[in-house]
């Protein structure tokens, strides 16, 4: 299911939906240490994993990188999603490698599931910086992991020390793209559940829905009575507001709507706790969205968050590390890439 997660007109999967269906093994749950941060998980990957690698060892590479994300974030706020929706689709195949971004025929990014996926223009150029400075040494993986989670800070998310590490990938192929879109928790927890996720953290990752956008064809069925999905428990104001957006008739536009349905801007601008609020109240978008409120398995998970509004952060912050360790290449695996869309 192609679901845009920025507010211009581009289509892309949603964020989360394919995230359920493809996360690689994670061998150890993420656990919190006092201050709420997740601690390592996998044993290649450290926090401050380049601090002393560059020539001039006292550059903090890092930090460039997360002042180069700043100030774009500054032109253009809608590269939160596009960075989220990149790195979960990179990590949802062969693990987080940056596969996706390599810019030739077959390989995964021209996969439909990747279309409209953005962000690979700015981390090449990023490259190019970075390389600069500190040649040879810091992968394309990490870059992604380092800009996702800088974004991710700046549009009000968790702040949490993104551990390092990685190697990029020697293979990207198309074929290996397969992320079908669940619709109910059941289905979706199926493909959670082996790979050593909960409920508890299907809901936290679908709390990315807080920002973003879906056009029309992927939830215009639930507003109209003659279609097979029709959703009666929706509430009346949100589907008579909707219908107005995606008139029955109208097959020739694709219009958008927030993921998040509140009335007010600065909840669906910013990550927030908003979108767990709207379903509960019967105004989740997407299938999935509502699914996990009306649920008795995560309903308990949703109302939590709501209550406690810090621990969606924290809780997210825990599991964004997790999620950047899926099948991730480490010591002698994989290489390091001069140029982000190209294999050395």
């Amino acid at each position: 299911m192609k679901v845009s997660c920025t507010r211009s007109s581009l289509s892309s999967v949603a964020l989360v939906f394919g995230l359920i269906l493809a996360l690689g093994y994670v061998s150890e749950s993420a656990v919190a240490n006092p201050n709420g941060l997740a601690k390592q998980i996998n044993p290649g990957l450290q926090a401050g994993f380049y601090n002393g690698r560059c020539r001039n060892k006292t550059l903090d590479i890092q930090a460039f990188i997360e002042d180069e994300v700043k100030n774009q974030y500054q032109i253009d706020q809608t590269i939160l999603p596009a960075f989220l929706r990149l790195q979960f689709h990179d990590c949802f195949v062969i693990g987080c490698d940056a596969s996706i971004l390599i810019n030739e025929t077959s390989a995964e990014i021209t996969a439909g599931a990747n279309a409209g996926v953005r962000g690979i223009d700015f981390i090449d150029a990023l490259k190019v910086k970075v390389e600069a400075k500190c040649p040879g040494i810091v992968s394309c993986a990490d870059i992604i992991a380092i800009c996702t989670k800088a974004v991710l800070k700046l549009g009000g998310g968790p702040d949490y020390p993104v551990q390092t590490g990685r190697r990029d990938g020697t293979r990207s192929n198309a074929q290996d793209v397969d992320l079908p879109s669940p619709f109910d928790v059941a289905q979706s927890f199926a493909f959670f559940k082996p790979k050593n996720f909960t409920l508890a953290e299907m809901v936290t990752l679908l709390g990315c829905h807080t920002i973003g956008i879906a056009h029309c064809r992927f939830f215009k069925y639930r507003l109209y009575n003659d279609t097979s999905e029709y959703d009666p428990n929706m509430d009346e104001n949100l589907r008579q507001k909707l219908m107005q957006t995606c008139p029955q008739n109208d097959v020739a536009s694709d219009n958008e709507a927030f993921l998040d349905q509140s009335e007010e801007i600065p909840h669906i601008e910013k990550f927030d706790i908003s979108y767990f609020s709207q379903i509960l109240s019967e105004r989740g978008l997407l299938p999935i969205d509502q699914a996990i409120g009306r649920d008795p398995s995560t309903n308990t998970t949703v109302s939590d968050f709501v209550k406690d509004p810090t621990s969606f952060n924290t809780k997210l912050a825990q599991i964004m590390v997790k999620l950047q360790a899926v099948e991730v290449l480490t010591g002698v695996n994989g290489n390091i890439r001069k140029v982000c869309s190209k294999f050395n």
